[in-house]
Formats: structure tokens, sequence, C-alpha cells
């Protein structure tokens, strides 16, 4: 039968012998890269090539009775309790039924008081909603399928990435995606040459009034847009980094990609971000640090100006997660990924060069 038959496979990364077939069949999204399959039998080609053809036959109606298990690694951050209370609830989403949060590393950041006064009680939280919590991350991927990365730190995001990408195992990592401009490259190279599908996202992205705005854009009817959002600083990030990225994505999602310079102006409570698309198009992004505070854009289209607030909410982000698990199809392209941080790079040059036109271009090099 499927169980009783001694089949390993060959991590081309970690060159792990030890994974049993029938564990991989359980995972049909488990991203990898072979080098072979090492089939501990006597038996012919032939009769190994029809066995694996009935295996995969079976893995179908295997997954959809077993669920896709997901681990944790980050518990200082309220979407893990967020996003844990969505997949794992009792009658979930169409979307998320077949998902399941089954263990979690609680990491923390010793430095950063939004890390250190939140993660006993988040910790907890996770726990008593049946989760396992691990020592290691190393001790979790052996347990799951998929990874959210929730750590409020991105300056840990890379190190504790790594070992997921060199198992595997596909990750989403929350904002930001790291902590600079040399560690998100380095992420996105590690899971190009590990063949491990990534992505990173705000939640903003992901709102119904930006989705509708960015369909606006690929039809051709935004000439420009100013986006806002709160944008609190930590002397451990880049100042927009922290928090701006919120504002920043939703600006990227509603303009699409291209920006090629940026200027900023920078005050005690606001932030200026201007940035000069490919097209001649301008985009703003207005962090807020004093005064009322919320989400929204102020969009410049061909033919109306609007105002559009935007309701912040996690349900589409977090099915968004399960389908990219689902498939190994990110639905944001590193490439993107990598001109956000840029342009939030190129605007800390700017502000420490007097307002001066910094090139995104310039900053991806440095």
């Amino acid at each position: 039968m499927l169980y009783s038959i001694d089949v390993t496979w060959y991590h081309a990364t970690t060159k792990d012998v030890s994974l049993p077939i029938s564990r991989l069949i359980l995972l049909p999204y488990h991203r990898t890269t072979f080098e072979g399959l090492a089939v501990k039998t006597t038996q012919t080609l032939l009769t190994t090539a029809l066995f694996l053809v009935l295996s995969l036959t079976a893995a179908s109606r295997i997954h959809a009775a077993e669920p896709l298990l997901i681990g944790l690694i980050g518990l200082d951050s309220s979407h893990a309790v967020a996003f844990t209370k969505a997949i794992n609830a009792e009658n979930p989403r169409p979307e998320l039924a077949d998902a399941k949060v089954v263990a979690a590393y609680p990491g923390g950041s010793p430095d950063i008081s939004a890390s250190t006064d939140r993660i006993e009680g988040f910790t907890k939280q996770i726990s008593e909603m049946g989760i396992e919590i691990v020592p290691s991350i190393d001790a979790l991927i052996k347990k799951v399928d998929a990874v959210i990365m929730n750590s409020v730190d991105g300056r840990v995001h890379l190190e504790q990435v790594k070992p997921v990408l060199k198992a595997g195992i596909p990750v989403f990592v929350d904002k930001p995606i790291t902590a600079s401009m040399k560690d998100a490259q380095e992420l996105f190279a590690l899971s190009k040459s590990t063949g491990t599908p990534c992505f990173s996202s705000s939640t903003l992205r992901f709102c119904n009034e930006v989705i509708e705005l960015q369909k606006e854009n690929q039809a051709g009817n935004i000439t420009g847009c100013v986006a806002y959002s709160p944008c609190k600083l930590d002397p451990t990030h880049p100042d927009l980094f922290w928090y701006g990225i919120h504002g920043v994505e939703t600006l990227f999602t509603v303009m699409g990609p291209g920006c090629v310079s940026v200027q900023r102006t920078k005050t005690e409570g606001a932030d200026i971000v201007t940035g000069v698309w490919k097209d001649g198009r301008v985009g703003t992004f207005r962090g807020i640090r004093d005064g009322a505070a919320g989400y929204g854009v102020m969009v410049f289209g061909k033919k109306d100006i609007e105002l559009v607030k935007i309701r912040a909410s996690y349900d589409i982000l977090v099915n968004e997660i399960v389908q990219f698990f689902r498939t190994g199809k990110p639905p944001v392209s590193p490439e993107e990924t990598l001109e956000i941080v840029a342009f939030m790079t190129a605007a800390d040059v700017s502000r420490d060069s007097d307002g001066q036109s910094v090139t995104l271009e310039s900053v991806m090099k440095d």
C-alpha cells in the first residue's frame, strides 16, 4: 500500500534523504527543488514510474481530506492572532476551509517595546487556541507545509526566513519584508535560488477600495494620486519601513510599479514623499504623525478627482496568503516589492540630502 513502500526523496539544498514520499504526497504545495528520487527497492524503473503515477493520483484524494498545515513565526504582532482566528475558525470562509494553523515559534526582539510588551500576551492567546508552541524555527518547519512570518521586527526576517526557504516551504513575510534594501534583495535571491516562492505585502493592498482603484489604473484612468496613512517611527528601522509602509504600498497598488525617482520633505508631524513614474505621472505618500490619522487615497483621474477612504481589513489578505500556499504563485511580484523597498530607502537618502531627487536605481545598486 501507499504507506508501506519505503521511498525517500533527496532535497537538492539540504541534502536530506529522510522524508518519506508519503509525507511529500500529503504536501502537494510543498515547493522545492529535486535532484532525483532515491528509490530503496529492487523494482524496475517501469514499476517505479507506475508507482509514482498511482501515488500522485492518490495524492489528490489525500489532499481533499487533509488540511494544509501552517506554521507561524513571530508572536509579537496582532496579525498572528487575527490571521489564526480567521484560518482556524469553526466555520471558516470557503477560501480557508482546508487550511489550519498548527504550530508557532514566538521569536521576539528585546530592543523593540512593541515586541517585548506584547509577545507574552499574544503567545498566550495563540496557545489557548490549541496551537503548539515550539522552541525553534527548525522544530516548526518539520511540522508544517507553509509558514506565515509575523515578526514585527523587519531586521530579523532574513535570518528567520533562511531555514524556511532552504527547506522548500512557501512563506508569506508580513510587512516590512526586511529593514534594508540589501536584506530584501538577499531574501528574494534566496527564494529564487532555492525555487521556493515567497511574497510580502501590507494588508492595505488587499482592501476592497484599493483593489477597485487598482482596476481603474489598469484601465488607464488614473493620472496620479496622494496616498496617506499613519507614519509612526522606530529608531531600529528606516523611517518609512516601520509604519509608513502601509501608505507606500497603497500608493504603489494604485499607481502600479514604475517609479524612477523620489523627493522627500520631513517635519516632526508629517512626511511628504513624492515619486515620479517613468510615464511622467506623479504619486505622493503623506505620512501622518500629528493630527487626525487614517488610511486613504486622493485619486486624480482623467475625468474626475476623488477622495477614497480605506476600511482596513485582513480578510482578503488572509485569503490571498492561503491561495498562494496552494498554488505557489505570489500575488505580488518580488520586483514590485523591491521597488517599494527602494522607494522607502531613497526617501531616507533624499531626507539626508536636503530633499534632493534620488533615483530608485541608485539605491538598488548601492
